[in-house]
């Protein structure tokens, strides 16, 4: 059996290939297909099926494309309301590749159509060899439960727990575990960063898996859910539809100085996708910095959305190709350009030019000494700050800043920090753009402060409640 897990650390996305004899299994393509055909030809196999472990919500996915371009059938769990031709997979339904066995597990909680994929290699053995979750359990963690139009968080957690207590618990210690998603995914709370690992060790591990009761478990996984992403609904009914290939889309100019300006003035978006430091040296006034260097996509999608026109400011023209392609992965398809020239162009045209002052944290340390009216702005997430953070910071995660700023003073003099400066910069970005007058960026964020060696509290009582 040939078994290839293809990650893409940009959406923290796992996808799979299962190929046995001459035939291959595709298990939640991502949106760009050749990976996979390519794949394929290098072990001399012929793509036979297409799986979707359920109807994503962070990302377009490809299957579409891949069963043009192969002619495979696509499998979606019953109840998926899928307007493209495909095949229903319902509980116990096996697929053969080969000498590859897939059986399908129904597995709804995640959402209502969530299926989880048990392979078995017969010419190992006729024990399972692994189990191909999707969203319904990550390691670590489980799917958030709060992506239906019908169900409510609590109805589609208890869901869950059958799902995770009456089928994917009863498989034995040693079945490996490969999920849709790693450390960053919207799809879950806390991943860990590994990207496999058996259902022993999540029997033990995972917290969710723990629970003595139904209710138990309903009440643990709804807490503190995220907020949802405004894309992801769109993305469902993108992956239900059936996107268009990627070869649709057409390629994007490379525009002047003077007509990124008049574009921007028209409400086009100026989207940087440099570096934190890149970016706080000199930018596009009122640009959103969202960096290639992290999970671009992701971001891009929970803050820009899909419905705005956006003009690139990249390192080159390649990176400019890349980021064009990580935001049509979550269906952002209305790039209108990139600056040619990229900000030497900008300064040489004699524009007006943005920046974010980087300050160490010495420096911050200073600043706070000096007894003034800074306002230190923690972005991370509920989870990080509570593990610890700078004593007397105010806490606004970056996925709900926007529905905060009305509680933000725009004359206040603010400096910000993630985990390590590539969200607070993000965020600097979204504050400037809103006329927030002192905005500055902890260059390494919290790390760099703890490295730094300065202390860090565990004290609750100023979260800032949302």
């Amino acid at each position: 059996m040939i078994f290839e897990q293809f990650y893409l650390g940009c959406l923290a996305h796992a996808s799979y290939l299962i190929g046995s004899e001459g035939e291959a299994v595709i298990v939640d393509p991502q949106r760009d297909v050749d990976i996979y055909i390519d794949a394929a030809r290098e072990h001399g196999l012929r793509i036979t099926h297409i799986l979707e472990t359920h109807l994503h919500a962070d990302f377009v996915s490809g299957h579409m494309e891949l069963a043009k371009r192969t002619g495979a059938d696509i499998y979606l769990g019953a109840g998926s309301g899928a307007k493209f031709p495909h095949v229903e997979a319902n509980e116990g339904d096996q697929i053969s590749a080969g000498k590859c066995r897939l059986k399908i597990l129904s597995t709804p909680g995640h959402t209502g159509e969530s299926i989880c994929v048990v392979v078995t290699d017969t010419e190992r053995s006729e024990q399972p060899y692994a189990v191909l979750t999707g969203d319904t359990m990550f390691i670590g963690e489980v799917g958030r439960p709060d992506l239906s139009e019908t169900h409510t968080p609590a109805e589609l957690a208890a869901l869950l727990y059958d799902s995770l207590y009456d089928k994917l618990l009863k498989l034995p210690d040693d079945v490996l575990v490969y999920p849709a998603h790693g450390a960053g995914s919207m799809c879950g709370r806390n991943i860990s960063s590994e990207r496999f690992s058996t259902m022993g060790k999540q029997r033990k591990e995972n917290y969710a898996l723990q629970a003595k009761s139904c209710e138990e478990f309903v009440a643990m996984v709804t807490a503190e859910l995220p907020a949802r992403p405004a894309y992801f609904l769109r993305d469902v009914e993108m992956n239900r539809s059936g996107a268009a290939t990627l070869s649709e889309l057409q390629p994007i100019p490379a525009l002047s100085s003077d007509e990124v300006a008049a574009l921007q003035s028209a409400g086009a978006l100026v989207l940087d996708t440099r570096s934190a430091g890149e970016f706080g040296a000199s930018h596009v006034p009122s640009a959103l910095n969202i960096g290639l260097g992290g999970q671009f996509a992701s971001w891009a999608g929970s803050i820009i959305g899909l419905d705005k026109d956006i003009i690139l400011v990249c390192a080159d023209d390649e990176n400019a190709s890349e980021a064009r392609m990580r935001l049509a992965r979550v269906g952002i398809e209305r790039t209108v350009g990139f600056l040619q020239g990229g900000m030497e162009a900008w300064s040489a045209a004699g524009k007006k030019v943005g920046r974010t002052p980087q300050l160490t944290p010495v420096e911050l340390s200073k600043e706070m000494q000096r007894g003034g009216a800074l306002i230190i702005l923690d972005v991370r997430n509920p989870g990080e700050w509570r593990d610890g953070h700078i004593d007397g910071a105010q806490h606004h995660a970056l996925n709900s800043l926007e529905h905060s700023l009305t509680e933000l003073d725009p004359e206040g003099n603010y400096a910000v920090h993630c985990k390590g400066g590539y969200r607070s910069s993000i965020a600097c970005s979204i504050l400037q753009a809103r006329g927030f007058r002192s905005v500055v960026n902890l260059a390494g964020g919290f790390d760099a402060w703890l490295a730094a060696g300065f202390p860090k509290t565990e004290e609750t009582q100023t979260v800032a409640a949302h």
